[in-house]
């Protein structure tokens, strides 16, 4: 069995600081036995406007937080699923992708999924209204990547409301799903833990949730409660608020007894959908 780790975090708008933090908490996942770790959704910045991105945009394989996630996979070998950054779009130099870089341990860039659904929200009973297409082009496809823990998934936060998305991978052969976020405080209270346990459960697949949990400089709060969740939708580990690492077992025997024993996935009847 391997070891899996959500890495929690309140990132702030200062990128040396989240980095030298991004750093101390892949070093202690890795000495925890992680073979696999997932940062949080915008780790490496919480700006104070969404705009903010744009100052530390990235072209695609070049960039120093791009640098830093790579060293830090081939440092401590893992497999790391780099949260989100800002990078470059071909397509609108406006608007920048909320990219989810997924490096192996050697430190080579294995996978990228650009982030499909955009927040754009007005929260009820509230003031906080978002409004991420004004500065992040959407991604146009969904990502599963060959690992030696198995088919991993990649998809970002507000995504996770969308079922569909991960019929998609489950259909390409999804073991493992990573979920970097930055869920508000609203919101993840009414609804991250079970969104996150059914998602485990219709899909029969071992979930890490890596989320931002807490105060930010920008007076944002964000939920936490970074969670790993097995096939049946037990929850292994977690943390509510504040940075940290959430550690838990990758039981592969288990994902294919699972399978095996209760086949809802072959039990599918896609056709009906058409």
């Amino acid at each position: 069995m391997s070891i899996l780790a959500a890495i929690q975090m309140v990132s702030e708008p200062t990128v040396a600081a989240n980095l030298a933090t991004a750093a101390d908490l892949l070093a202690e996942a890795a000495r925890r036995g992680a073979r696999c770790a997932v940062l949080p959704e915008n780790f490496a910045l919480m700006g104070r406007r969404e705009s903010d991105g744009f100052a530390i945009q990235e072209a695609a394989g070049d960039g120093p937080i791009q640098a830093f996630l790579a060293e830090q996979a081939a440092r401590h070998r893992l497999w790391l699923v780099g949260g989100t950054i800002p990078l470059q779009s071909d397509a609108d130099d406006q608007r920048v992708r909320a990219a989810c870089l997924l490096f192996d341990d050697q430190g080579r860039q294995a996978a990228r999924y650009d982030k499909v659904h955009l927040f754009d929200v007005q929260l009820p009973d509230s003031a906080e209204r978002y409004a991420e297409s004004a500065t992040i082009a959407p991604g146009d496809r969904y990502v599963v990547a060959d690992t030696p823990l198995g088919r991993l998934g990649l998809a970002v936060c507000y995504d996770l409301r969308f079922p569909e998305q991960f019929r998609a991978m489950s259909a390409r052969g999804m073991d493992l799903l990573a979920l970097p976020a930055a869920f508000t405080a609203a919101t993840g209270a009414a609804h991250w833990e079970i969104l996150l346990r059914a998602r485990a459960i219709e899909n029969q697949c071992h979930v890490i949730a890596a989320a931002q949990g807490g105060r930010h400089d920008n007076g944002r709060e964000t939920f936490g409660d970074s969670l790993l969740v097995d096939p049946w939708g037990l929850i292994l580990d977690r943390l509510c608020t504040g940075p940290g690492v959430v550690v838990g077992q990758l039981d592969q025997a288990f994902l294919q007894e699972i399978r095996q024993r209760f086949p809802v996935l072959g039990h599918r009847r896609p056709e009906l959908a058409e």
